[in-house]
């Protein structure tokens, strides 16, 4: 495989968007790295080697995907601008390691894909400069492809901290359960706003994220669970009670049982969202789903 100059340069960076006379399209959340040694620290963050299936969202011009090329055995990159395919079938024309899928990953059905481009047997990790603006559909969403063992993801440090974040802390929230239900959650790199052309108006950081064996919690209905942590946090510095009675107004009838039961969990109803562990939330959505008529709701 022939090795070329590595794309994440400003120099090399300038003379490609040049070559194809691209301008950047805000819209898309479109910042490209330019620092070599930080797609390495990804690729090493993602422990990347030799026998690696890897998924990319929003490849741009090729840095990353490059790196990953180089490293993994088989890459899949979901890339939505159409403007950038023939700039990716340049920059990463040495690799035949690499099928880029002009697709919106949040509209494709990316079990199937992986299936279709990545070898059956062994996970698939998912590493990738996110688009800020869309991180946390595309987080949620591709927790529920059964293959996907791991993800090593660029994103806007604010939510970085907030998925990783630990019960008691201002950063922790249903999102930071969503995923943490699933993934252990770690922030592996921050990223200085100077490696990225253009330069984002956020702070980024690079978070890890590796699947449990079996979910962290027993809960009675998944869907329920994640409905009831959410009620939880609708207003942040109300309690659990004056939250969940927003929600579900009938728990008023039946505060006494209710608040009996949730006791010998040892949890209070003046207690707010952000000091319930997971188990916690998932001891309150067992026993609140028999006090609620028409849960889904």
């Amino acid at each position: 495989m022939t090795r070329q100059l590595a794309i994440a340069t400003p120099t090399r960076t300038k003379e490609i968007l040049q070559k194809y006379d691209f301008m950047f399209k805000k819209s898309l959340g479109q910042n490209f790295i330019v620092d070599t040694n930080v797609l390495l620290n990804i690729v090493d963050a993602a422990g990347i080697d030799e026998n690696s299936n890897v998924m990319e969202v929003g490849p741009g011009i090729g840095a990353l995907t490059e790196q990953l090329a180089r490293h993994a055995h088989r890459v899949l990159a979901f890339e939505i601008d159409q403007r950038l395919l023939p700039i990716l079938d340049d920059t990463l024309s040495a690799y035949d390691n690499v099928h880029i899928h002009h697709q919106d990953v949040l509209k494709a059905d990316v079990s199937a894909l992986i299936d279709e481009y990545l070898p059956a047997e062994g996970g698939v990790d998912v590493v990738a400069n996110l688009p800020y603006y869309v991180t946390t559909p595309i987080i949620l969403g591709l927790l529920k492809v059964p293959r996907i063992d791991s993800f090593t993801i660029m994103l806007q440090k604010e939510v970085a901290d907030r998925i990783s974040a630990k019960p008691g802390t201002k950063a922790y929230g249903s999102l930071s359960i969503a995923i943490q239900y699933y993934m252990t959650a770690e922030v592996a790199l921050i990223v200085p706003k100077t490696v990225f052309m253009p330069q984002p108006n956020v702070e980024s950081a690079v978070v890890h994220l590796r699947r449990h064996e079996q979910p962290v919690a027993q809960v009675d209905d998944e869907e329920f669970f994640f409905t009831v942590t959410r009620a939880s946090f609708q207003q942040r510095r109300k309690t659990l009670w004056n939250n969940l009675t927003s929600s579900y107004p009938q728990l008023k009838e039946q505060k006494e049982a209710f608040e009996a039961e949730l006791a010998t969990y040892d949890i209070a109803l003046i207690q707010r969202g952000e000091t319930l562990s997971i188990q916690d939330f998932a001891n309150l959505s067992n026993i609140l789903k028999k006090y609620v008529q028409n849960p889904e709701n």
